[in-house]
């Protein structure tokens, strides 16, 4: 067994375990803002994601460890202002989960379509996918907005970051629109559309951030002109 090994079955088990608790809180979430645990789309849905969320987690364990350490954890330089919105966002995701429940799962004050369902499943699967690519193209895609000085952090231009800046947010964004619709819930894109305005934000002052600390940054902006939508912004 190499070296590496215990360190990735390591990280393996304690992400397992993020893993799990995180989706048994979404689960707990929404079933508890239904009512009830018979809500055959949420059980589906809970199992599909996390399956490809623990698979996903397992492939990046063996490309790159240590961009799972650094996600594992807030770096002492995050920006302050990302703290905030990082917690603001964590309470808008818990709030969604309820007005979907609540919706979709209870009281039903929304009917979507099935074909529309189905288109929102087809953009949830970028939604999920392009933080992927991110993650396999930077190595430095951290959790929180911080220059990490102690990793020698230089300016990453390959796979999705060739066409936009920010291919991780662009997938929250389809994520934030897609979940409540594929869920059967309109109401839910009440509060995306708070989550969505709060992601712009943070893509705007990120930006800043890395225009101006960030060495080379400034150049490759020059050069892919846009942070989340190609030919819009």
């Amino acid at each position: 067994m190499s070296e590496a090994s215990p360190v990735r079955l390591r990280l393996l088990v304690a992400r397992r375990v993020q893993v799990a608790a995180y989706f048994a809180l979404i689960g707990a979430v929404l079933f508890l803002a239904a009512g009830r645990l018979d809500w055959p789309d949420a059980w589906v849905y809970l199992v599909a994601h996390f399956l490809l969320a623990a698979a996903a987690q397992a492939w990046l364990i063996r490309q790159d460890p240590e961009l799972v350490e650094e996600r594992g954890r807030w770096g002492a330089n995050t920006k302050p202002w990302d703290r905030w919105i990082v917690s603001a966002n964590l309470v808008l995701t818990l709030g969604l989960l309820v007005v979907i429940g609540l919706d979709a799962g209870r009281f039903k004050w929304s009917f979507v379509p099935w074909p529309v369902r189905v288109a929102a499943l087809l953009g949830f699967l970028p939604g999920f996918g392009l933080p992927i690519l991110a993650s396999r193209a930077n190595t430095y895609l951290a959790s929180t907005v911080r220059i990490q000085d102690e990793r020698r952090q230089t300016v990453v231009s390959a796979g999705p970051y060739a066409a936009i800046c920010h291919p991780m947010y662009a997938g929250m964004v389809l994520f934030d629109l897609c979940l409540p619709v594929l869920l059967g819930s309109w109401w839910g894109l009440v509060v995306s559309s708070v989550m969505i305005g709060l992601l712009v934000v943070r893509t705007a002052l990120e930006d800043r951030t890395l225009r101006s600390e960030l060495p080379g940054y400034a150049d490759y902006a020059r050069g892919v002109r846009f942070r989340l939508i190609p030919g819009i912004w």
